[in-house]
């Protein structure tokens, strides 16, 4: 008997460390700025999630995130004859039990209202409870009076927005009064090219977010190498005044299946610092560039305009941690020229990829 519960501890104690594995997203640092993966959109059974605000960290952890909101829903909580709690709660279980981990917790509430002006979230509040109110504008008044970073939620969801992704005269209305820092431009697995645009125009920040309510495993097939989206924040350090700092002044991108949703500064400079050049081997009539990956994001390179005496093919893909060979013939005594691509997997416009040229 001895032994069997001998073997059962040790068994059990080798399945909890394994699943506290950290699996980091291998990424470039931006000239002077860290890289934070984060998530803004989380869910617990303090509002209508179906786990408990301790395993949404350990599955932050696991999955290499380094920021997480905890953002309950104000209006909406079936759980609440069971959980009776301040809507505070779910962020003090949170974030006591992230000491330790490297997951910095940030406190947010989802305001819940039809549509319009939908679903937003607030973040780095000091009173959840405050939101609590009737009307809407005297949730989205509490939020400000906090000094809250407050954006649009899954503006293209289906079950408020079915048939056109529009803009509302209230959503003018939050973003004329400082009611509107930013935009879910993903959500789940959905991408807003609505969202997208909006964000390029009015300068608005730019978040992905899983909205999570079940347990993560359910909704990303790990082992076939999915993963979650992610919010990428540029800090000056990873602080929460950091963390604020830099959604404040829209240095992020959106990380999503395998794709990269952002502003081109940005987008443009992740690309350059995840690439590093091996060799270019010239001759009259060729050059030979070999390319190194240095991150675990993949590439998608496609031929545009360019001159026709340059020869090359049209689609590469750059594997993360690869190296890949670009061959160009030089013909009718070409000696020099730009090769030209668009990035299709890193969208700097809705559904536009980067154009990056490279000289010869």
């Amino acid at each position: 008997m001895k032994k069997l519960l001998s073997f059962l501890f040790l068994l059990g104690l080798t399945f909890n460390l394994s699943a506290q594995i950290r699996t980091d997203l291998r990424l470039p640092e931006l000239n002077g700025y860290k890289v934070l993966k984060c998530d803004f959109h989380i869910h617990t059974v303090f509002s209508d999630g179906l786990v408990w605000p301790t395993v949404r960290v350990d599955e932050a952890y696991r999955e290499g995130l380094d920021v997480i909101a905890i953002s309950d829903h104000i209006e909406y909580r079936p759980h609440k004859d069971d959980i009776k709690a301040s809507f505070n709660r779910s962020y003090d279980i949170a974030e006591k039990y992230a000491k330790g981990k490297g997951v910095t917790v940030i406190k947010g509430s989802e305001i819940t209202r039809s549509m319009p002006p939908g679903h937003s979230n607030a973040l780095f509040l000091s009173n959840c409870d405050s939101l609590d109110t009737p009307n809407y504008m005297d949730a989205f008044r509490a939020a400000k009076k906090q000094k809250a970073f407050i954006f649009w939620n899954h503006p293209g969801w289906d079950a408020q927005q079915p048939d056109t992704t529009l803009w509302w005269k209230e959503h003018s209305e939050l973003f004329d009064g400082g009611y509107m820092h930013g935009i879910e431009v993903v959500n789940g697995n959905d991408y807003s090219p609505e969202a997208h645009q909006w964000c390029l125009d009015k300068k608005l920040t730019m978040l992905g977010n899983t909205d999570i309510h079940a347990p993560i495993q359910a909704d990303y097939d790990f082992a076939k190498g999915e993963h979650r989206p992610m919010t990428l924040v540029f800090v000056r350090d990873n602080s929460v005044q950091g963390i604020r700092e830099a959604l404040e002044n829209r240095r992020t991108v959106v990380y999503f299946q395998d794709k990269i949703v952002g502003e081109e500064d940005y987008v443009k400079e992740l690309f350059e610092n995840s690439i590093e050049i091996l060799s270019v081997d010239k001759s009259e009539k060729n050059v030979r560039i070999v390319l190194r990956n240095k991150t675990d994001l993949p590439f998608k390179l496609k031929k545009t305009a360019h001159d026709i005496n340059l020869v090359y093919f049209r689609e590469y893909e750059i594997k993360p941690h690869g190296t890949h060979a670009i061959n160009i013939k030089l013909n009718n005594g070409v000696k020099s020229g730009n090769i030209n691509f668009e990035v299709t997997n890193l969208l700097v416009k809705p559904n536009i990829g980067m154009q990056y040229s490279y000289p010869l």
